[in-house]
């Protein structure tokens, strides 16, 4: 499970966040390209914006409940 105190700080404020666990699996930014982004010196994924429509809201759970190591959480 995702532990919002192990955040990258890349992450933009809001419900949605990955934390250091990911293993840039490419998984969320394929799921929600809107939404993920890559941090092509660290290798792994963040937020870059956070979901407003419905379907962004949904393709960030899909991402969430996706997730190999559980690194992306959702604490809204």
């Amino acid at each position: 499970m995702a532990d919002i105190e192990n955040r990258y700080p890349e992450n933009l404020p809001g419900p949605f966040f990955v934390d250091n666990q990911c293993i840039d699996c490419d998984l969320c930014r394929e799921t929600a390209p809107d939404n993920f982004g890559r941090n092509d010196d660290g290798g792994y994924s963040y937020v870059y914006k956070q979901p407003v429509t419905d379907e962004e809201k949904q393709l960030c759970k899909e991402a969430m409940e996706g997730c190999p190591v559980e690194a992306i959480g959702n604490c809204g």
